[in-house]
């Protein structure tokens, strides 16, 4: 436990990368289509507190972004909406393949599709090793987002890897030190 507390206190308190919207930072719009193909806004789908938002890369073919949302379906999103936060996810996917997932897993939480990667560019995650002659081309880097009420970044957890998620505790831990 004491390693997932320096971890939060880490990544709350340290300084930006170059290009990713940081702590403290107003929240680029997510204006996406969902997976029953209606338009949303984080605006509106935000909880009493806030939203979490995920960047995965796909829903099809990524078993790194599969595993990771299939564990936040089962543990992060009960606890978060206890907490007053809205789960939602965005990738790349179409809203076919993202209705899919959802059926197959039982998500209960809304998932945006971004085909265009215009979200994911105006939060510059677009993950840079992807040529557009690449089946992930257009993807983002994954990436979990704690936006507040207010549209203001409360916490950003990253791992370097698209292989390494960070763990459901350390997300609830990072919403945690936040308050409630």
């Amino acid at each position: 436990m004491m390693r997932v507390a320096t971890m939060v206190v880490a990544m709350l308190a340290a300084p930006a990368a170059a290009a990713f919207p940081a702590v403290g930072d107003k929240a680029p719009a997510v204006a996406a289509t969902d997976s029953t193909g209606k338009a949303q806004t984080l605006k509106r789908l935000q909880g009493k507190n806030g939203t979490v938002l995920v960047f995965f890369r796909s829903a099809a073919w990524c078993p790194y972004c599969k595993a990771q949302l299939i564990d936040l379906n089962a543990h992060a999103a009960p606890a978060l909406r206890a907490r007053g936060y809205a789960l939602v996810g965005l990738s790349h996917d179409s809203p076919g393949v993202l209705a899919k997932f959802a059926a197959e897993r039982n998500v209960g939480w809304p998932l945006l599709s971004d085909p265009k990667s215009d979200v994911i560019d105006r939060w510059q995650l677009r993950d840079p090793a992807y040529g557009a002659e690449s089946r992930a081309y257009g993807v983002p880097r994954p990436a979990l987002y704690v936006v507040g009420r207010d549209g203001t970044i409360k916490a950003r957890l990253m791992e370097e890897s698209f292989k390494n998620r960070p763990a459901v505790e350390v997300l609830l831990a990072a919403v945690d030190a936040l308050g409630r």
